[in-house]
């Protein structure tokens, strides 16, 4: 059974952000199946965590920078997909700061620098359980059409 999020139009931005956040994941099984979890999410912002496991260590036994590179890319994705408009990467960078060892925790904090017409910049600091940064990571959003969550024409499904 779907509990899929329903558009409102009475829902405040960071409502809104939660919901299609929430439709977003439902329907993201990279981010399930590598154990992502959404922390926060509001209007421009998305914080998101992820468990260096085992499996995601390369042969150098650290944590593989493609790993990195998905925690802080779906972090992105979140925080420019929280105004219900399809929005997809159309580039993006990431500096590779510091290795990251089995067992450890990392968090990726997307922050909106800027939102001009359909383009969107977003910086995202990835940080480990100590608070360190171990990467940087640079998004640059376009918007498509479509949204995350079907919006309901005005009066329907209000009773």
């Amino acid at each position: 059974m779907s509990t899929q999020p329903e558009y409102s139009a009475e829902m405040t931005p960071d409502e809104l952000a939660r919901a299609t956040a929430a439709a977003m994941y439902e329907n993201d099984a990279c981010s399930r199946a590598l154990g992502l979890e959404i922390l926060d999410v509001r209007a421009g912002y998305a914080l998101l965590r992820m468990a260096v496991r085992d499996d995601f260590l390369n042969g150098h036994q650290i944590c593989h920078g493609g790993l990195i590179f998905t925690l802080a890319d779906s972090s992105f994705a979140f925080a420019c997909n929280s105004y219900n408009v399809n929005t997809v990467a159309s580039g993006c960078s990431i500096e590779f700061l510091r290795a990251v060892h089995g067992g450890d925790v990392l968090t990726a904090e997307a922050i909106e620098q800027t939102l001009n017409g359909r383009t969107g910049i977003y910086d995202i600091r990835v940080t480990n359980r100590t608070g360190e940064t171990v990467a940087m990571f640079r998004g640059k959003s376009a918007q498509i059409r479509g949204s995350v969550i079907p919006q309901q024409p005005s009066g329907v499904g209000s009773e």
